[in-house]
């Protein structure tokens, strides 16, 4: 059973959620003074978060000058996040909350937990603002993150864009240093990076670093410019920002790294660190919005582990494959050459073509389990190879509000032999859909939704729906033709579970990074640089990868009672409207509305 005591009150929500049928959650008009102050909150947040602006498609109108910036994350910056993360929360607090509408009052209670969230894991003194101990790693930093931004992102279309392109290629280089000046920083607070996540950093940053003529930050300007007929001199302008600026601080950056890597550690957790325990339980606490214990998530992953085991075992056995643990069946299914891509460039081609060929044949099921369908469109592509080697197996960017660029469904072709074929199905309707460009594109598309509320999203939510996306793709038919992609979407659901069994392990039980990486290869068969690359993004991520299947279970445990209390009133159109019309909220407030749209469904 899971604890989702919160910082929340749930009695709160559940009263409140009573008041109004589920499917009136706009029927009342917003509070003008919390509207007003959560339109405050957004434009702050803007104004801090520059790229936000741009990937949001709000980089407009009063806001058009943060199409030429970036985020500021220097010391400075940092403590003034702290300052206004502190001043919001005593804004919020200030509001009379009692006679509030239902919608209203779960705005309220999801931005108050982002708030009191993001001042728990601020208040620690490393790191950077968001949810890792670790500043630059291959995860983490500006120099991983801001070239493929500036080239998906940051559109080119007029001289004012180019010119605004050019003014944040100077941000990025400020953007490196103060990186390293926190690295530098968190150094000093015992804070470093295992050795084998400076390895991978470092050949990330030495892979960023290239001559002028063949960095994506100038190549990317340069033929974006004159596909639109903008004067030739921004090539050689932006060449000379990254020689003069950029590639400067690079070096710089990699020389701090070389240096942490010589009195770096081996530990992969973060519990040897001073207030390692506490911050491990505040991480988990923002992933997975509930207030479970490290050795609970641990125990129910491991409970959650045995049971998809056995149904894996079923399915092996009609496949023929019966001897041997379900992790070395699984392991032999995945050396099977009839599933198996070449790591060629037109192996990649063909794993893209599978895969939007997978969504060209869901997309026509989708209307017999949802009411509402989002209206952007999405693409399939390769991680940029630059940063391939540290990069997440699979994952999902959302498009811009006014849909002028499309959501993106990133896959990590590194080694394409990671990819057999039935294990990508599932892949892609967790990232696409019906998983997160679906709940995604509903939530960027809600009218009835405050931007804020457009704009935040927690893990324990959105993973979590993403992985009851695969199990309802299996309900609708997707796998019936082809059984052994059944096999691959439990896999996945099993490694769902290994992970929150690692995820403790590492930072809270002392695992180390080869212990984990075997206990994914006996459990479900992963190659060990599928494995590897998991547990390496583990190391810098704590507590996040716990939050799928903790999620998961929340979706389906909601749907299993609506079931059970509605009988024949039960519609599966219904309950996905209820969990989806509410926008991304915290485990404990989705609780609530499941348990509203029960009440008032029966009523």
């Amino acid at each position: 059973m899971l604890d989702r005591r919160e910082l929340l009150s749930s009695a709160a929500i559940t009263i409140a959620a009573s008041a109004l049928p589920w499917p009136a959650l706009a029927d009342a008009p917003p509070d003008p003074k919390l509207a007003a102050l959560f339109d405050a909150f957004f434009q702050e947040g803007l104004r801090r978060n520059p790229e936000g602006a741009t990937q949001l498609g709000l980089d407009t109108g009063a806001n058009a000058d943060l199409r030429g910036k970036l985020r500021d994350e220097s010391a400075a910056g940092i403590a003034q996040e702290k300052v206004i993360t502190a001043q919001q929360i005593a804004q919020l607090k200030s509001i009379n909350t009692h006679g509030l509408s239902v919608a209203d009052r779960i705005n309220y209670d999801t931005v108050l937990y982002t708030r009191e969230s993001a001042a728990r894991l601020i208040a620690f003194d490393f790191g950077g603002a968001g949810a890792s101990p670790y500043v630059v790693s291959q995860q983490t930093g500006a120099y991983q993150s801001v070239p493929d931004f500036l080239d998906t992102k940051h559109r080119i279309e007029t001289a004012a864009d180019a010119d605004a392109y050019l003014s944040r290629l100077e941000a990025f280089a400020v953007q490196i240093e103060d990186n390293t000046a926190r690295m530098r920083h968190d150094a000093g607070v015992g804070v470093v990076p295992p050795d084998y996540i400076l390895d991978l950093t470092l050949t990330q940053l030495n892979a960023t670093l290239q001559p002028a003529d063949a960095s994506l930050l100038v190549t990317s300007i340069a033929r974006r410019a004159k596909a639109k007929g903008l004067d030739e001199s921004y090539a050689t302008k932006a060449a000379t920002i990254y020689t003069d600026k950029i590639a400067p601080a690079l070096q710089r950056q990699i020389d701090e790294a070389k240096g942490l890597r010589t009195v770096a550690t081996h530990d992969a957790g973060v519990s040897h660190f001073r207030d390692g325990e506490a911050y491990y339980a505040a991480a988990l606490h923002s992933a997975t919005t509930t207030n479970m214990t490290p050795d609970e998530v641990h125990k129910f992953g491991l409970d959650q582990a045995a049971e998809i085991s056995a149904r894996l075992d079923g399915l092996l056995k009609a496949q023929g494959l019966t001897q041997g643990t379900v992790g070395e069946r699984v392991a032999a299914l995945s050396k099977d050459p009839q599933y198996l891509y070449p790591d060629t460039d037109a192996g990649k081609v063909d794993i893209i073509a599978f895969c939007n060929a997978r969504l060209a044949a869901i997309r026509p099921k989708l209307p017999t389990v949802f009411k509402r369908l989002p209206n952007y469109s999405f693409e399939v592509r390769c991680v940029p190879p630059a940063t391939e080697p540290g990069a997440s197996a699979a994952f999902s960017q959302g498009p811009a509000i006014d849909g002028s660029r499309p959501g993106i469904v990133y896959i990590n072709l590194h080694h394409s032999s990671d990819w057999p074929r039935f294990e990508l199905s599932t892949t892609v309707f967790h990232e696409g859909l019906p998983g997160h460009q679906l709940e995604g594109g509903l939530a960027l598309s809600n009218k009835n939704l405050p931007l804020i509320r457009k704009s935040i999203g927690f893990s324990g939510y959105a993973e979590g729906w993403a992985l009851y996306a695969e199990q309802l793709s299996d309900e609708i038919g997707m796998y019936d033709d082809d059984p052994v992609s059944r096999i691959g979407y439990l896999k996945f659901q099993l490694f769902r579970a290994g992970r929150c069994v690692v995820d403790t392990g590492l930072h809270h039980m002392g695992w180390s990074r080869e212990q984990a990486i075997q206990y994914f290869i006996a459990l479900e068969g992963e190659p060990d640089t599928f494995a590897a690359r998991e547990v390496e993004r583990y190391t810098v991520q704590p507590g996040q990868a716990c939050s799928y299947k903790i999620g998961h279970s929340v979706f389906t445990k909601g749907r299993d009672r609506a079931k059970a209390t509605l009988g024949a009133r039960y519609d599966i159109k219904d309950f996905h409207e209820a969990v989806l019309n509410c926008g991304r909220v915290p485990l404990d407030i989705l609780d609530g509305v499941i348990d509203r749209y029960i009440r008032e469904t029966k009523a």
